[in-house]
Formats: C-alpha cells, structure tokens, sequence
C-alpha cells in the first residue's frame, strides 16, 4: 500500500474509532473498523498486508509506536530513546543505533504515559523523573524537560523470559565450570557473597543465579528497588521500594524493607543493591544469625567494593568508628565477586578473592 493510502486509512480508522467509542477508542474494536475503511477507501489487501496494517495501527494507537517492533525482538535487551531523533538499543551487550524517529517531543511523551500511568504513575513538571516496573518484568526509567534537555528520554531494561541459572552462566562463558562450582559450594555453605561490578555487568543476573544455589526448604527475602530477581524455591518474600507519591509523602525504601525483613523469619536476605545506609543493616544482619545473604555493589573491583561500603555504612547517621566499620564489614561479607563486561559486550567474571582484615586495613585474597 503507498504511503499516501496508508495516511488515508489511518485517519479514517481513527476517526471511525473516536465515532464508535465516544471519543474513547478500544482495541478490539481495531480490525472491524480497518476492514470498513478499507472497503470504504476502495484499497484491496491480502490477508497478510491487513494484519501487518492491524498491527501498525494497533502499535500507533494503542501500544509504544515504533518502540513496539523493538520490543518483539528477543535480540533487543535494551531499549534508549534520546529525545525524538535518537533511539539505540542493545544486543549481545553492544549498542546500535537505529533508524527510528518521532514525529515530535510529544509523541514520545505520549508513549511514557502509556507505560507509566496504568501502574499509577505519573510523569510532569512537577515529578520530571519515573521508574517503574512493567508486568512482564521489564524495567523503565524516563526524564522528561526540563530536566531533559534534548527531550524525553525513555529506557526499557528487559530481562530474559527464563531466568539463568549457575549452568547457564557456565554455557555462555561468565564463568568456568570450576569457578561456579566453588562458588555454589558457598552459597551451600551459608557464606555471605557480595557481587560487584560496573553498570551492565551483569550483577543482577549473577545474584540470581547464586541465588538458585540456596536450599528448597530455606525462607528467602528478596529486596530490590525494582524486582527484577526470580527463585525457583517455593518459601520467597518479595519485597520492592516504593517512591513518594506526588504530594512527596509514602516513600519506602531498602532500609525499611530490610527492617521489615528481619521480622519475617528469613533464613537468607538478597538484597539487589546496596546504596546508601541500609548497608549497616545488611552487615548486622549477616552479623547476627542471617549468615549466607547476598547482595550487589557498584565498585571497580574488590577493594572498591569494600571502601564504598564502609562510605554507605558510614552513611546509616550512627556515630562508629571506622574500625568498627571494618571489623563489621570483614565478618559479614566472605567472599567479593567481581564482574566486568568486555569490549565484545560479554559478561566475565574476572576474580573471586577472600576478605579479612589486619591491623585495620582490608585483606582480599582470591579465594581457595
């Protein structure tokens, strides 16, 4: 169908829509009325050519426009739109660009509603910034002006439909066999493991997959900002942060939910990030009877890994001298994992070391 057809059409399954639903369209409503504009507009199409115009429509009308081919694509992890003229994605963990555009700012706007407001949320002047979590899991964070200087921007984080398990972070070369045997070995073995890495590493999927690791029988509390972690045992309390609603009232972040937590009877906490000063909570947990928890810091290797920590401890607002900090640090976490991912986009994990302290100061040692 040429382009100037298609216009035809479409706007006449738009008008026909607002006619039918008093100016509120419904999808299902969207085939009969495609099929009464085309006969109307005299524009004969094979079955397949109606369905593609269906779907093109329904895309448009209803669903994220362009973005929608995008995220049918199972290659595509990632999805970054960059104001109107710019949009990238990610497959394999490399960035391309793509050839889409909008029309216009407000076309992108229209699209952050779509996603945000059936879960509640709401995206102004007033609240520039949103996260969210879609019903399949995916994650979406968007900035709108004038925050956003070159326009909207959207990212739609999505995750695989079956999550990883120690085996599979084997298969696709994160770890040797080896490695992650000693690795499940101490998770079996209730050792506290914090994994860290660089953004898109891979640190959330790593915990993930150790967590597969944890015994059937054992009650496991899941804490995440946006819940992204799946275990297959059947005793799992999932737990994900909320921000402040727009009066800026109701916040609940990591720090209550592990406080929370610790009256749930868990024989194992995962936390999906430690960022500020629920790190001392973590720490007296492991401390305290909650041996084998595990959670994921940004750092750039190991050591990094323990001075953000003391940094976000010292953050909780409790007066401790930085002994204090390290000798709670060396006794709670037993093992760092690091992560990196390669030039190529792939995932590695590049050392394990052991944690101890002498004389105040840190000792990591790979690990046996």
């Amino acid at each position: 169908m040429i382009e100037s057809a298609r216009a035809r059409v479409e706007r006449g399954v738009v008008a026909r829509l607002r006619e039918a639903a008093d100016g509120r369209p419904r999808r299902d409503q969207l085939p009969a009325i495609v099929r009464e504009v085309l006969s109307r507009e005299r524009v004969a199409l094979t079955a397949e050519a109606r369905r593609e115009l269906e779907r093109y429509l329904d895309d448009r009308l209803f669903g994220l426009g362009p973005l929608s081919a995008l995220l049918r694509d199972p290659t595509v992890t990632e999805v970054m739109v960059n104001g109107a003229r710019s949009v990238w994605v990610e497959r394999n963990g490399r960035l391309e660009p793509t050839p889409i555009v909008f029309s216009d700012d407000e076309e992108v706007l229209v699209i952050i509603e779509r996603l945000v407001a059936p879960l509640g949320r709401r995206i102004d002047l007033a609240m520039p910034i949103v996260d969210a979590r879609l019903a399949d899991g995916s994650r979406v964070h968007a900035v709108i002006p004038p925050i956003a200087r070159a326009g909207p921007i959207l990212s739609i984080r999505r995750f695989a439909d079956r999550p990883l398990g120690p085996d599979d972070l084997v298969n696709l070369g994160t770890c040797d066999r080896e490695v992650m045997r000693r690795l499940v070995e101490a998770v079996e073995q209730r050792r506290s493991i914090l994994v860290c890495g660089g953004t898109s590493s891979g640190k959330t999927t790593t915990l993930n997959a150790l967590a597969f690791a944890i015994g059937g029988m054992e009650r496991i509390v899941t804490i995440e900002d946006a819940a992204e972690l799946r275990l297959p045992q059947p005793n799992v309390v999932s737990l994900e942060t909320r921000g402040p609603s727009p009066e800026g009232t109701g916040a609940i972040d990591v720090r209550t939910l592990l406080r929370a937590a610790l009256r749930m009877r868990p024989d194992r906490i995962v936390i999906g990030e430690v960022r500020g000063g629920e790190a001392l909570d973590m720490l007296q947990a492991m401390n305290t009877g909650h041996r084998g928890s595990l959670t994921t810091v940004h750092a750039n290797g190991p050591y990094e890994a323990l001075l953000r920590l003391e940094t976000m401890t010292l953050m909780a607002g409790i007066d401790l001298p930085l002994s204090a900090v390290r000798d709670q640090i060396s006794r709670a976490i037993d093992l760092i994992v690091h992560q990196e991912r390669t030039r190529e986009g792939a995932r590695r994990i590049t050392s394990v070391v052991e944690v101890a302290t002498s004389r105040g100061r840190y000792e990591v040692a790979p690990a046996a």
